[in-house]
């Protein structure tokens, strides 16, 4: 019996921000019972520690249609599953080897309860988007091309899992989107990206978004901490986020359109306009817990 829990990321309320599977212990599971368990609960990522040795433990992903490289919500969730768990002392970092590389988690307790979960992203790579897509992005997404914010960056960027940014005039035009993801899903395979995100400005370094990802099995994804991040250093790069010294910070209102909303915080260091290093910060809440047998040797 393989035991599990669902928890939300990036809140604290039951039923809002980006539910995520956790299994703390699958290092008898195949990838084929991992995809059958990640199927079978329905939440946008599952994560799996396959292995733990101390301080460092080897992590996998899976949505309900494919493994994924990296997944930020997933990765919150289970930072705050082991720390549940008396599993994860305060004061002390966790190391996450993922297929992208060594993920740091940092725990934030007060007076012994865990409440936030910060992690240190991947490295950050942009790509340009051509000129010409800006109108097919737009009508994908169900909007005029001239909804588009010309002030503010247009551009695919990583941090661990490849998204194409999506600047809106307003929050009013975002929450309206009815985007064709069967074009959506196009575009991001010729883009070689796993979502487009669509995000709007709310304050000089508060944003609203809404992250479309047909291409990895999820029509939307509620709240997106790997994206999160990678908006956040896509925009310090262009000099499109205030800096006081080395550091910046920003924060992502998500899924207010699907009735889960959720905040992300960001936190970026930078040496000039390039940003060294992203840490990305959450709460969350265990929802459920429950046991699932894999299907035995002669069923698979």
């Amino acid at each position: 019996m393989i035991a599990y829990s669902e928890v939300s990321a990036f809140t604290e309320t039951p039923g809002h921000g980006n539910r995520a599977g956790v299994v703390l212990d699958a290092a008898h599971l195949s990838r084929q019972d991992m995809q059958a368990l990640a199927e079978l609960l329905g939440a946008p990522e599952t994560v799996f520690i396959t292995r733990r040795e101390g301080t460092i433990a080897r992590v996998r992903y899976f949505t309900p249609t494919q493994e994924v490289d990296f997944c930020g919500h997933a990765t919150i969730a289970l930072g705050f599953t082991l720390a549940q768990a008396g599993q994860w002392p305060d004061g002390q970092d966790l190391h996450l080897d993922t297929l992208v590389g060594r993920v740091p988690l940092r725990l934030h307790s007060e007076a012994g309860v865990p409440r936030r979960v910060w992690m240190r992203q991947p490295s950050p790579a942009y790509r340009a988007v051509p000129a010409t897509l800006r109108a097919d992005l737009a009508e994908a997404l169900g909007i005029d091309h001239r909804m588009i914010h010309r002030g503010l960056p247009l551009a695919a960027a990583s941090t661990g899992l490849w998204s194409v940014f999506v600047p809106l005039l307003d929050a009013v035009i975002l929450d309206g989107l009815e985007p064709d993801l069967t074009r959506v899903h196009a575009l991001s395979d010729a883009l070689g990206v796993g979502s487009v995100y669509a995000y709007a400005p709310m304050g000089v370094n508060r944003f609203a978004a809404r992250d479309f990802a047909p291409a990895l099995g999820i029509p939307e994804d509620p709240v997106t901490g790997s994206a999160g991040g990678a908006l956040m250093a896509l925009l310090a790069s262009q000099g499109r986020l205030p800096v006081r010294g080395d550091r910046a910070c920003g924060l992502v209102y998500q899924g207010h359109a699907l009735g889960t909303p959720g905040e992300v915080e960001v936190e970026l260091e930078l040496d000039g306009q390039r940003v060294t290093k992203v840490h990305v910060g959450g709460c969350a809440t265990v929802e459920r817990e429950g046991v699932w047998s894999p299907p035995t040797p002669a069923t698979r």
